[in-house]
């Protein structure tokens, strides 16, 4: 079970990659048109206008096409050979759910038009209630449905993982022996695939209202949820299941929903990058959405693990300096550019679980403060680069200063901590660079 939610997670990754670059795009963009840098004297440039539509167009496709995008991801990374028949198949099951659930809506009159918010109000319902209502539905590829969001695409993957795993090596008689292997797989979709939609157009609004309610929870926890999310998010990082989260909170309405332009927008990623394509986002909205994202990793990112690496560095033993310093550097560096931890985090993990709590714990309060500070950055990354594009270059109302200052707090933290660790607590755990045999390196 543990194999599988990691390699679950790991199936996840793919879908965000194409999406973090896609919200470099929109950070760029919205730069170019942003008073705090250039003042007015791009905003009148025709070209300018017609590149960051164009950014803005690119990414709102993308974003839109997230479920079928996790569907194939999770399709291909769960299935154990001939993946590329697994996504060509998933692809074929994705289209198919949606237009099992789309029927039977039809059946009972539910579709476009009498769950739009003007039918519902015409019908009595309050505004409040009839836009409640209208969230619940969606149109996902030109195809009337629920709004499952990432988890239609994930339910689709796994279930096409399944099929592609139990017949794509099926051997049919020879009469029908051209629809053998691996040509079997997409005709068993066609044929199970109604199935699993009708058992969820009964469960899903069960399932909606539970991850509705998941929802509300860590909204009304407040800057505490953030501390929350913050601490299982590193904490969980050597099962693999940071991943789940991480999507869970960034892709639905565990991480908040918004009324963007009229339209339901769930996801803390999704409200961001939305907000993005604004000339003027509503800083408030788009604060409730990065309270999750990257300002709560910068200063343990881009300040407090490179810092560990030097401590660790100074507490080596001379004799192992020149052999761990290029080790501790290029993990040094790649945390502070790019975002990326773990050859840091996985050097102390198994040699001190104290100090992967303690780090799991200074990454909730980071979370936590900047919360309570109303820093403003966000995307899906958490190195310099997102710092500055989103941070520094959106200009003063980002509050990116703070966020700088409370990383070199976070900085003078962990090489203290580090460098205590590594110097006296842990002198037999083996640490880089040191022997065991002595908590000095005289």
């Amino acid at each position: 079970m543990k194999t599988f939610i990691q390699k679950l997670g790991k199936s996840l990754m793919g879908p965000l990659s194409i999406i973090v670059a896609a919200g470099l795009l929109l950070g760029l963009a919205s730069t170019l048109l942003n008073p705090n840098v250039f003042g007015n004297a791009l905003a009148n440039v025709g070209f300018v206008n017609d590149f960051v539509s164009l950014i803005n167009a690119l990414a709102g496709g993308l974003f839109g096409l997230l479920p079928i995008l996790f569907c194939m991801s999770v399709a291909q990374g769960m299935s154990r050979e001939d993946k590329e028949v697994a996504t060509f198949a998933s692809i074929i099951g994705f289209i198919l759910f949606h237009t099992t659930i789309r029927f039977f809506l039809g059946l009972k009159g539910v579709n476009a038009e009498t769950t739009s918010i003007e039918y519902l109000m015409g019908q009595g319902m309050s505004a409040l209630e009839a836009t409640q209502k209208n969230a619940a539905y969606d149109t996902v590829m030109g195809i009337f449905t629920y709004r499952m969001s990432i988890f239609g695409g994930i339910i689709v993957g796994l279930w096409t993982a399944m099929i592609h795993n139990r017949f794509h090596e099926t051997q049919l008689p020879t009469a029908f022996s051209f629809f053998s292997g691996k040509r079997f797989v997409p005709i068993m979709m066609v044929v199970t695939i109604p199935f699993l939609a009708i058992v969820m157009f009964f469960v899903w609004p069960l399932f909606n209202m539970v991850i509705n309610g998941f929802g509300a929870l860590l909204a009304s926890a407040g800057a505490f949820g953030t501390f929350i999310y913050g601490f299982l998010e590193r904490l969980l990082i050597p099962t693999g299941l940071h991943h789940i989260l991480n999507q869970l909170i960034r892709f639905t309405p565990i991480g908040g929903s918004a009324m963007i332009d009229g339209q339901q927008v769930s996801g803390a990623l999704n409200i961001f990058n939305t907000l993005l394509m604004q000339a003027e986002p509503d800083m408030d909205v788009m604060r409730q959405a990065t309270r999750f994202l990257t300002q709560g990793t910068h200063p343990f990112m881009v300040f407090g693990l490179p810092a560990a690496c030097y401590a660790m560095y100074k507490t080596a033993l001379p004799k192992n300096k020149q052999k761990v310093k290029g080790i501790l550097l290029a993990a040094g560096l790649t945390s502070l550019f790019t975002g990326i931890t773990e050859p840091i985090e996985f050097s102390f993990f198994f040699i001190s679980p104290l100090l992967w709590l303690f780090h799991a714990f200074m990454a909730g309060m980071s979370f936590l403060i900047n919360t309570l500070l109303g820093v403003c950055i966000g995307n899906a990354g958490g190195g310099l680069i997102d710092l500055m594009l989103f941070g520094v270059l959106r200009g003063p109302q980002t509050k990116w200063l703070l966020n700088v200052v409370i990383g070199l707090i976070y900085a003078m933290i962990y090489f203290f901590v580090f460098k205590w660790a590594c110097e006296i607590q842990y002198q037999d755990s083996g640490s880089r660079g040191r022997d065991g045999r002595s908590s000095r390196y005289r």
